[in-house]
């Protein structure tokens, strides 16, 4: 493969206690250099779960923090940042205005994945690290999500997010954080991760498990209180911790009222007001799915971005199709979707995309391009509900089937741009658009009319259309030339009926011409 230009990135992962930033030079393949890692508690959820909306301190401590960063980042000199939101993002409901400030006052783009995407994530992270055989369990304990993943080092076999975090169940459940734990308080947060955790333990309790690996600061802070308190620092028992020793340590806290729980040897005084509820949850698990230690991994969600980053620019090491494409293909192929129908209406609108470009219709790049890709391939997925409804159908199933590989707003625009592949065009606020910025509208806009035709340019789903190319004709005209190999008036005729909305969206007139 040919080498890229060398280059710097910043990572950044918002989580619902910390954010997280991981500088790396990039040789020009992938090979790198980890430049600095840093990290910064904000207690984004604290107070979020009551009402579902981040509250304004824990706002100004993000974007304060993230600042920062973008400084650092700067100061090293990084050429992109690859910024992500997880939990407490995720679940806000006043999402869209935290992501406004983060980018009018921090400078940062953040992007907000789903919980099954921030799974794979940790995944990558965690499980690329070490050589792994057989299936193996990874637990992450966030502040607002648990992430459970196994997999065998090659792939994930099974992927969940449960709504169980630090934060979350302390504040759900732990009325004075300056008291004692009672064994009644802790048995109900037990209680409550048992049944919360029901399933993903039935899978796991499925799997042979080989092994089982924890990640993120609460497993890590529980492993060193256990090394400290019960193994008095034998390095032998660094990164591992076994369920008898967290029983025994679980109790300990427990015990004792915060201003002591924060001098227990191995404690990260930060996390002492949570860590009880750290320690139910992985106990809880641990119990129920039959695990009797955890390796404790120093890996985490941010190094998963830069092997998905690694993956993207250059190409996934065992992979022959990207994790996004395998995502969508997936998705088509249990609704059953017309596989052959649908590669054309892709490979349609990306000719139209490319000539599109050369004569400045649109200035959109490859990672837009890319997602008109993915649209075209979804656009008639809900046809087996109802095809006089599909298009809606179909940006319902987008919106909500967990798309791996993606955040938030990639699907929003994928979903919207499939939902007017029909008719219609976006609006400004509100509807399908709700929440999306101004340049996403825009590339909905494009997209949709560049479906609507190329849907229709394959209208007898024959394949007839061998290509489908812009050229400018005078200023106010462009020409969709069309190549076919034996009779395709119905295209044709199909793809006259966009020419107003063509016009609407590009402010030229369209001519369709045949051509040898």
């Amino acid at each position: 493969m040919k080498k890229k230009k060398p280059k710097t990135v910043a990572f950044i992962d918002m989580g619902t206690n910390s954010v997280r930033i991981m500088l790396a030079r990039f040789d020009g393949g992938r090979s790198h250099t980890e430049l600095s890692r840093q990290k910064e508690m904000i207690r984004l959820g604290e107070g979020e779960f009551d009402d579902n909306r981040i509250k304004p301190e824990a706002m100004e401590r993000a974007v304060a923090v993230c600042r920062n960063f973008v400084g650092m980042a700067k100061t090293f000199g990084a050429d992109e940042i690859v910024a992500v939101a997880t939990s407490a993002t995720r679940d806000a409901s006043n999402q869209k205005e935290f992501l406004e400030l983060l980018k009018n006052e921090a400078g940062i783009e953040m992007n907000v994945v789903s919980g099954k995407e921030e799974a794979r994530l940790i995944y990558l992270g965690v499980s690329r690290a070490d050589r792994i055989d057989g299936p193996t369990l990874f637990i992450d304990i966030g502040g607002g999500s648990t992430e459970i993943i196994i997999g065998d080092g090659r792939e994930y076999s099974y992927l969940d997010s449960m709504r169980l975090g630090v934060i979350r169940l302390s504040m759900k459940f732990i009325e004075d954080v300056h008291a004692p734990v009672t064994p009644k308080r802790y048995e109900m947060i037990c209680e409550h991760v048992k049944n919360a955790s029901i399933r993903p333990v039935q899978t796991i309790r499925s799997f042979r498990i080989k092994d089982a690996y924890g990640s993120s600061g609460t497993a890590q802070s529980l492993a060193e209180i256990a090394r400290q308190v019960i193994h008095k620092g034998d390095e032998s028992r660094k990164s591992l911790l076994k369920l008898k020793d967290l029983k025994q340590i679980s109790k300990l806290l427990c015990s004792l009222p915060l201003k002591e729980r924060r001098n227990v040897p191995g404690m990260n005084p930060k996390r002492a007001d949570i860590i009880v509820a750290g320690a139910a949850i992985l106990e809880t698990i641990m119990s129920q799915a039959g695990i009797n230690e955890l390796r404790i991994s120093s890996r985490e969600l941010r190094d998963g971005l830069l092997i998905d980053y690694l993956d993207r620019e250059y190409g996934e090491e065992s992979q022959e199709v990207s994790i996004r494409m395998r995502s969508v293909l997936s998705l088509g192929r249990k609704c059953g979707f017309d596989e052959n129908h649908a590669e054309t209406v892709a490979r349609l609108c990306l000719e139209m995309f490319d000539t599109g470009r050369n004569i400045w219709l649109h200035r959109q790049g490859s990672g837009r391009r890319e997602l008109l890709q993915y649209s075209a391939l979804l656009h008639d997925i809900g046809a087996f509900l109802s095809y006089s409804n599909h298009h809606a159908n179909s940006s319902y199933f987008i919106r909500n089937a967990d798309l791996l590989g993606f955040n938030q707003k990639e699907i929003a625009i994928m979903a919207a741009s499939v939902f007017f592949h029909r008719r219609g065009s976006p609006g400004r606020k509100g509807g399908e658009t709700a929440g999306l910025d101004t340049r996403s509208i825009e590339t909905i806009r494009v997209h949709s009319i560049l479906l609507r035709i190329a849907e229709s340019l394959d209208r007898s789903h024959a394949g007839l259309i061998a290509h489908a190319k812009f050229r400018m004709g005078d200023k106010n005209t462009v020409i969709l030339e069309l190549e076919c190999d034996r009779g395709c008036d119905l295209e044709t005729w199909g793809a006259q009926n966009h020419r107003d909305a063509f016009s609407k969206i590009f402010g030229k007139k369209l001519l369709i011409k045949l051509v040898e």
